[in-house]
Parts: C-alpha cells; sequence; structure tokens
C-alpha cells in the first residue's frame, strides 16, 4: 500500500510539472484500492505523440502493472499460508493422536493413529502413503515458497519447524510399527502356549481312557477286591457305574460279611424314575431278610449276620414273578407272585451299601449295610441250581453278563473303600 501511495504522489507531482494549472485550478491526489483493478476502473485515453507514449502515460502504465503484481501476490501469500495452516492443522492432529495412545488403546482396544486395520502389514502400507503425501505437500509448499513469497516476512524457522515435526511423526510411526509387531509375535506365543497345554491335557485323557478300556486294577485281578463299609451312616457306599436294560428275568448273586445287629442293612438297591424300590435286598431291625420287586416285597429265609463270608444267590421272572433264594449254593425258598409281569425298568442308579428314597440319594442310616460287600454280579436269565453251586463253592469263575465285578467299574464314596480280597480263600479261613 506504501508503494502504491508513492507511485499516485508521484504520478500527481509529473502531472502538474508537465501541465501547468490553470489559475484558481487544483489537482487531488487519491489512492487507488486494489479492487479497482478487478472492478475495471476505466482510466482515459491519452493523445498519441508521434506514437510514442508521454511519461504521464508510462507512469500509469507502471502504477498499474505495480497494483496488478501487488494484488497477485497477496492472493499467492493468501492461497500459501492457508495450505501452510492445514499441513500445521494436520500435524497438530496426529501428534496429538500419537500423543493419546495409552487412553486409546485401554478405552477402546483402537489403535492410536486412527481406524487403522489391525493387520501389521495394512498399517505399514497405510502410514507409509500417509508420510509420503505429508512429505510431498511440504516439497510443494517450500517450492511455493521460494518462488513467490521470498519477502512475504514468514517467521525464518518455518521450515526447521516443520522438518522437526515431521521427523517426530516419523519416528511414531515407526514406533507404532514395533508396537505392532511385537504385540503379533506375543500373539503367536500365547497361542503356541495354549495349543501346547490343550494337546498335553488330550493326550493325559486319552492315556487314562486307555487304562479304564484296558481294565487297569491295582489288584491281583480286576475282581479280587471287596467294598467296605464299617459304619452304619448315610454317606459310605458304593455305586455300579454301568445301569440295567429292560429285564424280563434275572439272577443277582454276591459275597457278604457282616456281624451288625439288628439287622445287616441293606446290601444293594436299584431305583428308577418314579419308582425307588425296583429292586433291593433288606434285613431292617428284626425283620427277616426281604426282596422288593417294584416295591412288591417277598421275604427270604436267609440268615447271615454271623460275622462269615456267605454266598447269596437271588433269581426272578416276571413270568408268575416267581423267585429263588440261595444262600451257600443251597436253595433255601422259592415262591411266587412277586411283582408279575412287570418288566425291570432300564437307566436306573445301582448302589451298594444304602437304600434309595430318591434315585441316587436320600439314603437313610438305618437301612445302610455294616460290613463286606464282594463279586456282585448280575445276569439277565435265571441261572440253573448247578450253576449256583459252582459258582458258591469256587469252582466256577463266571461273571455277570449284564454287570460283571471289575474294579473300574465301582466308585466308593463318603469313607467307603475298596480292598484286595480272595473271597474263597478267606471263605476257607472262616470254616
Amino acid at each position: 500500500m506504501l508503494a502504491l501511495l508513492a507511485a499516485s504522489v508521484a504520478l500527481a507531482v509529473a502531472t502538474g510539472a508537465q501541465d501547468s494549472p490553470a489559475p484558481g485550478r487544483r489537482f487531488v491526489c487519491t489512492a487507488l484500492p486494489p479492487e479497482a483493478v478487478h472492478a475495471g476502473c476505466p482510466l482515459p485515453a491519452m493523445p498519441m505523440q508521434g506514437g510514442a507514449l508521454s511519461p504521464e502515460e508510462e507512469l500509469r502504465a507502471a502504477v498499474l502493472q505495480l497494483r496488478e503484481t501487488v494484488v497477485q501476490q497477496k492472493e499467492t501469500l493468501g492461497a500459501q499460508r492457508e495450505a501452510i495452516r492445514e499441513l500445521t492443522g494436520k500435524l497438530a492432529r496426529c501428534e496429538g493422536l500419537a500423543g493419546g495412545k495409552a487412553r486409546g488403546t485401554g478405552a477402546t482396544g483402537k489403535d492410536t493413529m486412527g481406524d487403522l486395520p489391525r493387520d501389521p502389514g495394512h498399517v505399514v502400507e497405510q502410514l507409509s502413503r500417509s508420510l509420503q503425501t505429508l512429505k510431498d505437500r511440504l516439497e510443494s509448499l517450500e517450492h511455493q515458497l521460494r518462488a513467490n513469497v521470498s519477502n512475504a516476512g514468514l517467521p525464518g524457522d518455518f521450515r526447521e519447524v516443520l522438518q522437526r515435526r515431521l521427523g517426530e511423526l516419523e519416528r511414531q510411526l515407526l514406533r507404532k510399527v514395533a508396537e505392532l509387531e511385537d504385540e503379533k509375535s506375543l500373539l503367536h506365543n500365547e497361542t503356541s502356549a495354549h495349543r501346547q497345554k490343550t494337546e498335553s491335557t488330550l493326550n493325559t485323557l486319552l492315556q487314562r481312557v486307555t487304562e479304564l478300556e484296558r481294565g487297569n486294577s491295582a489288584f491281583k485281578s480286576p475282581d479280587a477286591f471287596k467294598v467296605s463299609l464299617p459304619l452304619r451312616t448315610n454317606y459310605l457306599y458304593g455305586k455300579i457305574k454301568k445301569t440295567l436294560p429292560e429285564l424280563y428275568a434275572f439272577t443277582i448273586c454276591l459275597w457278604l460279611r457282616s456281624s451288625a445287629s439288628p439287622g445287616i442293612g441293606t446290601p444293594f438297591s436299584y431305583a428308577v424314575p418314579g419308582q425307588a424300590n425296583e429292586i433291593v435286598l433288606i434285613e431292617w431291625g428284626n425283620n427277616p431278610i426281604e426282596l422288593l420287586i417294584n416295591d412288591k416285597v417277598a421275604q427270604l429265609p436267609l440268615f447271615v449276620s454271623d460275622g462269615k463270608w456267605h454266598h447269596i444267590c437271588v433269581t426272578w421272572t416276571t413270568r408268575d414273578g416267581m423267585w429263588e433264594a440261595f444262600q451257600d449254593g443251597e436253595k433255601l425258598g422259592t415262591g411266587e407272585n412277586l411283582a408279575p409281569w412287570h418288566p425291570i425298568k432300564p437307566g436306573g442308579v445301582l448302589i451298594l451299601g444304602q437304600e434309595q428314597d430318591t434315585v441316587g440319594g436320600r439314603f437313610d442310616a438305618t437301612q445302610a449295610f455294616v460290613g463286606e460287600l464282594s463279586q456282585f454280579n448280575i445276569w439277565d436269565r435265571v441261572l440253573r441250581a448247578q450253576e449256583i453251586v459252582n459258582i458258591a463253592n469256587c469252582s466256577t469263575n463266571m461273571p455277570g453278563n449284564i454287570i460283571p465285578w471289575v474294579d473300574n467299574n465301582v466308585d466308593v464314596f463318603g469313607g467307603a473303600s475298596k480292598w484286595p480280597v480272595e473271597t474263597c480263600e478267606e471263605r476257607l479261613l472262616d470254616l
């Protein structure tokens, strides 16, 4: 503006010097605004002298050219300053995002540089593109500054500030890439450790299953053990893992030894949903030993509470409800009409030493068996009398085809225990 004012003054002086004003006339010098150029402010045409411009016309042309140059420089400076402000704002936002890394990561689980993809390769590629764009814009800005704004009065260290911020941004990007690589490596290590732990657990389970399938036992043979129930409580008992199918006849045999009084309690019970007394053998109080089928009762003429080993067998068939009772190979009782035409229901729970009031529970201590049990076997038919004799005198080893007496099929609870035993040998010691 000072240059424009000076040019106007010079023009006025030159005009006054060449054309002397008439007496009583004055010239007024007025500064023209820059907008006058774009508004098309007309200048009066000056007469030509010999084809050459007069000094006044040359001066006016120089002033117009100067005005145009000043306006162009001002527009260029405005555009460049806007670009500088935009670039500075973006750099400040990048610095702010990088500075808020801990808060952004802990709160949302996203990248601190914005919604960048979680894959490290994509992150590196996108950050590289952003960095290159910023570098290109900076170089373009520097070229424009050198070409057009050498006298614009910008700070002398502006380029150094931009370069320093760009360097900081580049270092932040490199740190972010390194952190992503570390996170990827850590995730890979954790996955490998978890996979190894899972494989180890599976191998252990497979080995245990293999042992169970092979009938692995701590006893001399899988059936050479007894279950000991030394106290009359409602929490000592054994449980047969297998269950029964639907049966229309059965034979149940076992060795037992008890000196409990009054009554030996319940050597075994089988309960199904809707019927807790599907099959029960019990001696309760001063009553004789009873066989219950579907809650129907038959009294058995058996006497076993002398503290010695005895072999007990009961048979039953749904046809007319026929039953038989054997003690030490001898048939001591028989009868009929015990739950005739009632099939034994499948899927129940078979308990040793307790009478069930619900399926698998609600034991009564007064009905608990006190003593030792062994060789509990169930067949799905009525054994012949001679087969029972052979089992009782230990001349035949005949495991049940429905429930055999094996170690891995019997669990004990509440303090009940399993001990090695040879019932036939111990029976000889009782004689």
